[in-house]
Formats: C-alpha cells, sequence, structure tokens
C-alpha cells in the first residue's frame, strides 16, 4: 500500500499538470470506487468545477475544487495517471476525468480497494486523522503524551490512522529500527527520550522516502527507488547494516514485521 511518501511524490508530480484546469466531462467505469455520492450525483456536481489545488492528508489525495472536494484512497494499487487526449479506457482504469487541458486524470486500481469521495464537507473524509508527522505544529512532546496515553503495541498503533497519519508497514519497521524499539513494545512503557528518537526517526524515514520519490515494491507504483535504502523491511535473514545480527520477521497484528533482535531488544 502507498503510504505518506508515495502519495506525496503524485501529489507533487500532478501540481504541475492539473492544477488549475476545469472539468469537462466524467466516465464512471466501476461504481463501487465511488465511496460518495451516489453515482448518479457525482458527474452533475464535479463537472464544470476547476482544480484550485492538490495536496496531501495522511494517505489521501485531496483536489481541492472550485465548491466540493474531491478524495482519493489510493489503497493496495491504486494511482492517478494523466494522459493526454485521444485515450482509449484501460482495464483497470476506474474513473476517467476530462480535463480541459487536452488531457485525462485517470484513477487506475487493479484490485479495486481504492476509493474516490466527492464532498462539500472534507472532514466527512479525513476528519478522525491523527496528526501529520512532518508537520511543524506536530512536536515530539506531542507524540510522547500520545504514546503515553495509549497502552498499545507500538508496531500497530503506529499504523492507527487516527494516532498519526501517513505511516504504513515499511516506514514504519524503518522507523522503529532507527529508533531502537522493539515492534511489540507497548506505547506507555516508551520513555521521553526514546519518543523523541522516534519522533526523529520517523521524521528521518520519510523525508528520505520523499527524496527517493517513495519505495516500488508491492503495488503499482512508478519510478520510486527508496527500496535501495531500506534498513529491515524485506531483508529478513540478511544482516543488519548497524550490528550485523540477522534481520528476523514476525507477525505482528496480521502485518508482517521486520526488525533486529540486537538493536531492538524488547526491554519490557
Amino acid at each position: 500500500m502507498p503510504e505518506l511518501p508515495e502519495v506525496e511524490t503524485i501529489v507533487r508530480s500532478l501540481s504541475s499538470i492539473i492544477i488549475g484546469t476545469e472539468i469537462l466531462s466524467t466516465k464512471l467505469l466501476w461504481e463501487k470506487s465511488l465511496a460518495a455520492p451516489s453515482p448518479e450525483s457525482f458527474s452533475p456536481l464535479i463537472i464544470n468545477q476547476t482544480i484550485e489545488n492538490i495536496t496531501r492528508r495522511g494517505k489521501y489525495i485531496h483536489l481541492h475544487l472550485t465548491s466540493v472536494h474531491l478524495f482519493v484512497h489510493l489503497r493496495m494499487s491504486g494511482d492517478l495517471l494523466v494522459y493526454p487526449k485521444p485515450y482509449t479506457p484501460g482495464k483497470h482504469d476506474r474513473l476517467l476525468l476530462e480535463l480541459n487541458n487536452g488531457k485525462y486524470l485517470i484513477f487506475n486500481d487493479t484490485r479495486k480497494f481504492g476509493r474516490v469521495w466527492l464532498t462539500l464537507h472534507p472532514e466527512d473524509v479525513i476528519g478522525n486523522l491523527g496528526p501529520e508527522p512532518l508537520d511543524q505544529n506536530f512536536s515530539a512532546q506531542d507524540l510522547f503524551k500520545a504514546l503515553q496515553s495509549k497502552h498499545r503495541s507500538i508496531k500497530p498503533l503506529l499504523l492507527d490512522q487516527s494516532f498519526i497519519a501517513g505511516l504504513g508497514n515499511i516506514y514504519t519497521d524503518e522507523a522503529l529500527h532507527i529508533s531502537g524499539i522493539h515492534p511489540l513494545r507497548i506505547s506507555d512503557t516508551i520513555t521521553y527520550i526514546e519518543a523523541l528518537n522516534l519522533f526523529s526517526a520517523i521524521r528521518t524515514v520519510l523525508l528520505e522516502g520523499i527524496e527517493h520519490n517513495g519505495a516500488s515494491i508491492d503495488w503499482v507504483y512508478r519510478g520510486g527507488n527508496f527500496q535501495n535504502y531500506f534498513r529491515v523491511y524485506g531483508r529478513e535473514n540478511e544482516l543488519c547494516s548497524t550490528c550485523g545480527t540477522k534481520i528476523s520477521k514476525i507477525t505482528v497484528g496480521q502485518r508482517g514485521t521486520h526488525f533486529c533482535q540486537k538493536c531492538q531488544e524488547n526491554k519490557i
């Protein structure tokens, strides 16, 4: 599943192409991709809207239109693509938006898990998300207080989008390794110093991911190469670059989890 760096990369790549364009027509090719509103209401609401901005919130792509908001969540295999006219829809295209710059904005989703929302009220879609880890208003002290308020294993907690927005399996494993925290460590046992290290590690791996245009491994994503810089994720039985111990893999919260038993000793 694309995480914060991959989504941020897509947002940045689309900005210069679609901002300022007007939506002329729509073609919904798989109705279940549309979470809201109804297919009958979708076209009348979005046609003639101008794309004024495109941003990211957590793992959501947010298209700010003239008077409504379009959200896209890519889930496992979704992508947003731009192709010039004329264009023949592909097998996995789910939604086409015809733009007035001679192009189509296309939501393509092989596995059909991705979803699209068109709403007047953004909070209906993203209102339950936790803080943005790269937001200047989010501090290490905020993270420590949040960790102390929960009694959960740290790996599933960091994956909870209502706790912190944008982290997924890859960047959580990487951040926990850098900070030396075991993925099963209970959140309210993490000390302030450890929380500082975790805060720094989260920002480090996310910024590295963005720098490398995200990671390209198990989903339909173009161009990222951060997979070449993983410290632990996907490296089971390879040697830890920090201490030389073989990297282990366990299942935590039904997610494959990679860590170094020496660097990330479970202290509690």
